[in-house]
C-alpha cells in the first residue's frame, strides 16, 4: 500500500520461521501482490477484512 500512496514500486522479502517445523522461509512480494516462496513450502497467509467506513480506531493495528 505504501508504494501505491507514494506512486513508487515497492518490492520486499520477508524472512520468517515456520512454527511447526522451525525451518526458515523467504517470501518475496511485489507491489502487485505477486508472491514467490523460495523454499518448497506453502505458507498460510491471513488477511483481515476491515470495514474502513465503520472503523473508529486510528488504524487497523489499533483495532486488533
Amino acid at each position: 500500500m505504501q508504494g501505491h500512496l507514494r506512486n513508487e514500486r515497492l518490492d520486499f522479502i520477508v524472512t520468517s520461521k515456520c512454527v511447526q517445523s522451525g525451518r526458515t522461509l523467504h517470501l518475496e512480494m511485489d507491489g502487485d501482490l505477486r508472491y514467490h516462496v523460495q523454499e518448497d513450502a506453502a505458507p498460510l497467509v491471513s488477511v483481515p477484512r476491515v470495514d474502513f467506513a465503520a472503523l473508529k480506531d486510528p488504524s487497523i493495528i489499533d483495532a486488533f
